[in-house]
C-alpha cells in the first residue's frame, strides 16, 4: 500500500504540499481529456503551483491504457523534465501513470515488465488523486495496460507501481456520471468478491472484503441515484479502498482474467466488463467454496437463516445479478458488439492471465469458453 493514504472532503488541498515534503520540483499530472476539459486538473495543477513547484499536464490518458499511451506520456515526462507525477482521475490515469513512472525510473518499455514483480527500481514518486470508486488503482501494485501488438491487457503487477500517496476526496466524485458511477462500483465489488473466495485469501483480507461487501448493496445504488449525495460518495470511497486491500494482498480470478481480454481486443469498459461476468464466474466457482458464496450472500444483505450452504450460496449470485439490473448493467456481450467467433482467442488468452492464478475452481480451456459463451 501506499505510505499515506488521506480521505476526506477538501482532502486534494494537501497534493501540493505533500509533493514539496517529498522534494519534488516538478510534476506532472497525468489525467483524461475529460477531466482536463472539465477544468479539474488545472485545478490540481493550481493547487500544486502555489506550493511552489512547476506543474506540466499530460491530459492523454485513455479508457483502457495503451502501451502507446504510455510511450507519449514518457516522451513527456522526459521532455518536460519532469521529477514526479500526480495522476488524477480513475484506474485509467492512474494506470498510465504508474507504468510511466516505472518505465522512467527502470528503463526498457512497459512490456518488459509484464508479470509479476519484473522492476529493479522503485519508480518516480507517484501522488494519485482519485476521482471515482472503483478499481482502487490509486492503492494498488497493479497496473494494466493493452499492448496494441496482441490485443490483450498485460498485467503489470509490481511492488514498485505501488503510489507513495493516495488523495480520495469525495467532492471530486459528485460529478460522476450515472453510469461510470455503476460500473466503478461494481467493479470494487468484484474485487471483494474475487478477493474473498481466492486461494491466497486471509483473515485480513476477509475482513476487508466482506466490509467492502456490506457497504455497497446499500450506498451504490444511492451514489447512482444522486450524485451529489456525499454520505454515499464516502462510504464508496471507503468500499472500494477495502476492496482493494483486500484484493492488492489476495489477487483475484476468472473474472479479472476473462474482463482484461474484452477490454485489451474490443476495448469496452473495465467496469461493465466485470460486472457482466462477475455472476457467470461465480456460478462456475460455486463448488469450489459454497461456504465463501454463503458468506458473501450474508454480507450483500441476503436473509440466509434456515437455509443450506448450497442454498445460501446461491443467494449471492441471486443479489449480485439484482444489483446490476437494477444499476441498468449490459445484459451480455453481444449487445456491446462483442463476436462468437472471438470466443477461443479470448479464452486462451485470459487462461495465460496473471489473475487466473488464484481463483478458487481450475478451467480447463473449453469451460473458460463457455464462461463467456454464457456471458455473451
Amino acid at each position: 500500500m501506499p505510505s499515506v493514504n488521506i480521505f476526506g472532503r477538501g482532502s486534494v488541498n494537501e497534493a501540493g504540499e505533500r509533493l514539496k515534503n517529498l522534494g519534488c520540483k516538478k510534476t506532472l499530472i497525468v489525467t483524461d481529456e475529460g477531466l482536463f476539459k472539465l477544468g479539474v486538473a488545472e485545478n490540481i495543477a493550481n493547487i500544486i503551483k502555489n506550493a511552489g513547484l512547476e506543474v506540466s499536464i499530460f491530459p492523454k490518458a485513455e479508457p483502457n491504457p495503451t502501451d502507446k499511451n504510455v510511450e507519449e506520456g514518457l516522451a513527456a515526462y522526459r521532455g518536460e523534465n519532469c521529477d514526479s507525477i500526480v495522476s488524477v482521475g480513475g484506474g485509467s490515469s492512474h494506470d498510465a501513470a504508474k507504468a510511466i513512472g516505472l518505465v522512467a525510473a527502470n528503463g526498457g518499455s512497459i512490456h518488459d515488465y509484464e508479470g509479476v514483480d519484473r522492476s529493479e527500481k522503485p519508480m518516480v514518486p507517484l501522488v494519485a488523486i482519485n476521482t471515482t470508486a472503483g478499481t482502487a488503482s490509486e492503492m494498488t501494485k497493479f497496473t494494466i495496460i493493452t499492448d496494441t501488438s496482441r490485443k490483450i491487457k498485460m498485467a503489470i503487477v509490481d511492488k514498485h507501481v505501488t503510489p507513495m500517496l493516495s488523495i480520495n476526496d469525495a467532492d471530486l466524485m459528485v460529478k460522476m456520471p450515472p453510469g461510470l458511477t455503476a460500473a466503478t462500483g461494481l467493479d470494487a465489488l468484484t474485487h471483494a468478491v474475487e478477493a474473498y473466495v481466492s486461494t491466497a485469501a486471509t483473515p485480513i483480507t476477509d475482513a476487508c472484503a466482506i466490509k467492502a461487501m456490506q457497504i455497497i448493496p446499500t450506498y451504490l445504488p444511492r451514489a447512482v441515484a444522486n450524485g451529489e449525495d456525499i454520505e454515499a460518495r464516502e462510504q464508496m470511497v471507503y468500499a472500494q479502498f477495502l476492496a482493494g486491500m483486500a484484493f492488492n494482498n489476495a489477487s483475484l480470478g476468472y473474472v479479472h482474467a476473462i474482463a482484461h481480454q474484452f477490454g485489451g481486443f474490443y476495448n469496452f469498459p473495465h467496469g461493465v466488463c466485470n460486472a457482466i461476468l462477475l455472476p457467470h464466474v461465480c456460478r462456475f466457482n460455486l463448488v469450489a467454496r459454497a461456504d465463501r458464496f454463503a458468506d458473501i450472500a450474508a454480507a450483500l444483505g441476503e436473509n440466509v437463516a434456515g437455509l443450506s450452504t448450497r442454498e445460501a450460496a446461491e443467494k449471492a449470485i441471486t443479489a449480485i445479478e439484482r444489483l446490476a439490473v437494477d444499476l441498468n448493467i449490459p445484459a451480455g456481450f453481444k449487445q456491446m458488439g462483442a463476436k462468437e467467433e472471438d470466443i477461443e482467442t479470448l479464452a486462451k488468452n485470459a487462461m495465460n492471465d496473471a489473475t487466473a492464478l488464484t481463483n478458487p475452481r481450475k478451467a480447463t480451456l473449453e469451460q473458460v469458453a463457455q464462461i463467456i459463451r454464457e456471458a455473451m
